[in-house]
């Protein structure tokens, strides 16, 4: 195991950004801390780094590698870390920027001089910024100033590394390249890293598990795939890409939704009451008459077609809207126009009940 918090907690006069976190990295992983602003993410990123300390708790700890690194300054934890406006030094070359990290540290354990060059050349190559090791930072695009940033924090061999929202000024194409060249390079050189991002789609795509954050605790730890498919709370559900939420009900223990069962949500022991469905957009499809599956009507209201799935966005009888994603296919085979009167099939659900336990 890479890193081992437990117990963490952490206030700002009556602020509480950390909740009792505890959380294990494996080595050689890349973890996302996803959510949204406030959420706790990188309150905890520098709590790991030592630029903050965890609020006095004798359960508290902080490992590195089954070593306890709570009470040891950030220099001496062996973190590398990027920011989010690359930090990089104005008036010095690129190289010279990535070399910093080696030059200044302390005699005993510096490389030598044709040993730092030879690292600072490879790094560069690594970032495929070789050939501009003489530039400096105003002389690179936004992209190529942040891949300099990373090699820097890389060139001191860092056990850990950790990127906060290292990506966020940038424009969105120039962020997707960069999220498939960091992956590629994690890939390559494994060090245990940790992705600090807003971004659901940065940490879906980028990330070997995903850490959901909320209010200074976590919500949920998984893969991409579990956090997305299985969301344990209705936060994690709501937070992670866009979904219909509807008002259900419980009766005789099964969950109903305007009338409609859903198939798959029973609850045993709860006879009546309220929930939430939650339904993704390519979780519905539409046909224009109904196949005797359980459906509800409604009015398609917008289409937008431009894209890999057309949006089509309805309105039930009760006035709700509905988002439904259809294949492109399925869009020019049902010739559907605004004032289309249809009906909505669900496919899939997730139900969450209030205080509800099994």
């Amino acid at each position: 195991m890479s890193i081992e918090l437990t117990h963490i907690s952490k206030a700002f006069g009556t602020y509480q950004a950390l909740r009792d976190v505890s959380l294990a990295i494996n080595d050689g992983e890349l973890v996302a801390l996803l959510g949204p602003s406030g959420s706790g993410k990188t309150t905890l990123l520098r709590i790991i780094a030592g630029l903050d300390t965890p609020a006095v708790d004798p359960r508290s700890r902080i490992r590195f590698y089954h070593e306890d690194v709570a009470s040891r300054p950030a220099a001496e934890r062996r973190v590398g870390f990027v920011f989010q406006h690359y930090a990089l030094f104005r008036h010095m070359s690129i190289f010279d920027n990535v070399a910093f990290g080696m030059r200044v540290m302390p005699r005993k354990s510096r490389p030598a001089k044709n040993e730092i060059e030879r690292r600072v050349t490879e790094l560069l190559r690594l970032v495929q910024l070789d050939g501009l090791g003489r530039r400096f930072p105003s002389q690179l695009s936004g992209g190529q100033r942040q891949r300099a940033a990373l090699a820097r924090a890389l060139a001191v061999e860092p056990r850990v590394l950790l990127l906060d929202e290292p990506f966020g000024a940038l424009d969105a194409k120039v962020r997707q390249g960069l999220r498939t060249w960091l992956r590629r390079l994690h890939d390559e050189i494994h060090v245990t890293s940790i992705l600090v991002t807003h971004d659901q789609e940065e940490a879906l795509e980028v990330a070997d598990r995903v850490v959901v954050m909320n209010q200074g605790r976590i919500e949920q730890i998984g893969t991409p795939e579990e956090v997305f498919h299985k969301p344990a709370t209705q936060f994690v559900m709501e937070f992670l890409g866009q979904v219909n939420v509807f008002r259900g009900r419980v009766q005789g223990g099964k969950a109903v939704l305007a009338g409609v069962p859903l198939e798959g949500h029973y609850f045993p022991g709860k006879e009546e009451g309220a929930a939430m469905v939650y339904m993704r957009p390519h979780e519905l499809d539409i046909k224009l008459y109904k196949n005797g599956a359980p459906s509800f009507p409604a009015k398609i209201t917008r289409i937008n077609p431009a894209g890999s799935v057309a949006k089509v966005t309805t309105r039930t009888n009760d006035g709700q809207d509905v988002l439904v994603d259809l294949s492109l296919e399925d869009y020019e085979r049902l010739n559907l126009t605004e004032g289309t009167h249809v009906h909505i099939y669900p496919k899939s659900s997730r139900v969450f009940l209030p205080e509800y336990e099994i």
